[in-house]
């Protein structure tokens, strides 16, 4: 795939094919396109929790918010639940803050994710004092972002904006999860030209 069509396929996906199974080594594979992703000033504070155990997977599914703009769904069901997960954490004794390392990993994650057909959601809407209990994280990692993947099952289409500017995503009758994104006019405020 071309760099174009791996960012159009990566949405964010809410409904999994829960029962096909996302592999460690595949999450492994995963991590370490974040592991070499850019970094500021190269510090590297960035470590992972992955989980491909489905009772570990519950205990992070419970921490977790979904689909602010869909007010009446409360996540995905039973059976519709993400395989595996990755959880960015920040090392405290390496940096402060993360600065834009977590976003620019995640996007590399998803990104491979992608690539390997499986679809993804970074989700930032995070319990973490009860995840960092459930899964005993040290206070020194601070809970920056979980990731959720496994093999999409729904579909997610682009839309344009409408020109009243409203962005929120919306479901069908049919389940399909449309996503309006501004146009490329209104997001470029400025055109520098160099003089001929």
């Amino acid at each position: 795939m071309q760099l174009r069509d791996l960012i159009l396929a990566n949405r964010s996906y809410r409904r999994f094919k829960e029962e096909k199974a996302v592999g460690c080594d595949t999450l492994k594979e995963l991590v370490d396109l974040g592991r070499l992703s850019a970094s500021g000033g190269n510090l590297q504070p960035l470590k992972y929790i992955i989980s491909c155990d489905h009772k570990k997977n519950a205990l992070i599914f419970s921490q977790l918010a979904w689909a602010g703009y869909l007010k009446n769904w409360p996540g995905p069901a039973e059976g519709e639940r993400p395989a595996a997960y990755i959880i960015i954490l920040c090392d405290a004794d390496i940096a402060k803050s993360p600065g834009c390392d977590h976003g620019i990993a995640a996007q590399s994650i998803m990104l491979g994710a992608v690539e390997k057909g499986l679809g993804g959601c970074i989700i930032g809407s995070v319990n973490r004092d009860e995840l960092r209990r459930a899964l005993d994280i040290p206070g020194r990692y601070d809970i920056l972002l979980v990731l959720a993947l496994g093999y999409p099952a729904e579909e997610v289409v682009l839309e344009t904006a409408d020109e009243d500017g409203d962005i929120k995503y919306w479901r069908d009758d049919k389940g399909v999860h449309h996503v309006p994104k501004r146009g490329l006019k209104d997001v470029i405020m400025a055109e520098v030209v160099a003089a001929q």
